[in-house]
């Protein structure tokens, strides 16, 4: 059973790394209802059995909000809070303190931009990140832990991703060829442009003296004045 059980997590995550683009290390969201059945069922260290679980290296978040809730659970909730700290706290931004459930669903967003894992007890939060575009979901169930298969809605996102993508490629490849041909057509035009002859070159411009120069441009020769000598000079 537990071997069913390795294979098809297995599955799952090649599923999220497929569809979603999901990467080592894995992050992972808890909140304090999951560290503390954690340390209940005597799972060992989370950072170790979530490794386990997802079979590549983690890295564990909770939030501010998080550890603030588990406080005011009281004395019961001491070594959860221990636990917690323990673990990397992700920036929530949350300027005044959510409960656990609304600051997870505000660090997920609407599409799970940064690609958490988000491990939970709470069954209605885990109901509503199942419609969540890319969200997979962790829990802990009677003395192990398990990801849930993703839901039917998670396959239609990507089976929609996956016909976008080919969409987009299609348009890639068409604009390609546009490209191409256009390049082709400049080309040709190029090579087909007629080379100027001899017979073509500007002919000398016969100028008005009757003498031929070479220079179409050329710049009329400055007037020469004859130097008059001076009278009564003497020359020896």
């Amino acid at each position: 059973m537990r071997v069913k059980k390795q294979k098809q997590n297995r599955k799952t995550v090649r599923f999220y790394k497929a569809c979603f683009a999901f990467r080592e290390p894995y992050k992972v969201l808890c909140d304090g209802t999951f560290i503390h059945h954690m340390l209940e069922s005597r799972l060992g260290t989370v950072n170790e059995a979530l490794s386990g679980l997802l079979g590549g290296h983690v890295k564990v978040f909770v939030t501010r909000c998080v550890i603030e809730e588990l406080k005011k659970l009281g004395e019961s909730f001491s070594g959860t809070v221990l636990a917690t700290r323990r673990l990397t706290t992700a920036r929530c931004n949350h300027e005044s303190l959510k409960s656990a459930t609304e600051c997870l669903e505000a660090m997920v967003g609407a599409d799970n931009p940064e690609h958490f894992f988000v491990a939970t007890q709470d069954g209605g939060l885990r109901k509503k990140f199942r419609q969540v575009p890319g969200v997979p979901v962790v829990f802990v169930q009677k003395n192990y832990l398990l990801l849930e298969p993703p839901s039917e809605y998670q396959h239609q996102i990507a089976r929609m991703t996956e016909a976008e993508r080919m969409r987009m490629m299609e348009r890639e490849f068409k604009l390609l060829e546009a490209l191409e041909a256009k390049k082709a057509a400049t080309q040709a035009d190029v090579t087909s442009a007629p080379e100027i002859s001899g017979d073509e070159m500007p002919k000398k411009i016969e100028s008005r003296d009757g003498s031929k120069s070479g220079n179409m441009l050329a710049v009329k020769d400055r007037p020469r004045f004859k130097r008059k000598k001076a009278k009564g000079s003497v020359i020896f």
